[in-house]
C-alpha cells in the first residue's frame, strides 16, 4: 500500500509572494536553479541544487510541511514532513 501525506489539511490556496523568483535571492542578488511555492504561506524559495537552498530552510524556520514545484510545466509537490513526492501536486 502506498504511504499518503498526512498534510495536505494544511495546503492552503496560496499566491506566490515573488512570483519574479526566489525572496531570498532576491533581496540579496543570489541566484536560482529552480524555484518552489510552499503550499501554505506563499512563499517562492529556491531548490536544493541551488546555493541558497533557501525553500528547505524556509521549511525548516517554519514547519510548512508541503511546497510544490513553481516550474513552469511542472505538477509535483514534496512534503518535507513525510518525505513523500506528490504527483500531481496537491491543490486548495
Amino acid at each position: 500500500m502506498a504511504e499518503r501525506c498526512t498534510h495536505l489539511d494544511q495546503v492552503r490556496d496560496v499566491q506566490p509572494r515573488t512570483p519574479e523568483g526566489c525572496e531570498e535571492c532576491l533581496k540579496t542578488n543570489g541566484r536560482w536553479v529552480h524555484l518552489r511555492l510552499c503550499l501554505t504561506c506563499g512563499h517562492v524559495g529556491c531548490c536544493d541544487n541551488s546555493p541558497g537552498k533557501h525553500a528547505t530552510k524556509h521549511n525548516h524556520s517554519t514547519s510548512h510541511p508541503i511546497i510544490r514545484s513553481f516550474e513552469p510545466g511542472e505538477d509535483w509537490g514534496w512534503c518535507y514532513a513525510d518525505e513523500l513526492f506528490i504527483e500531481p501536486a496537491p491543490h486548495a
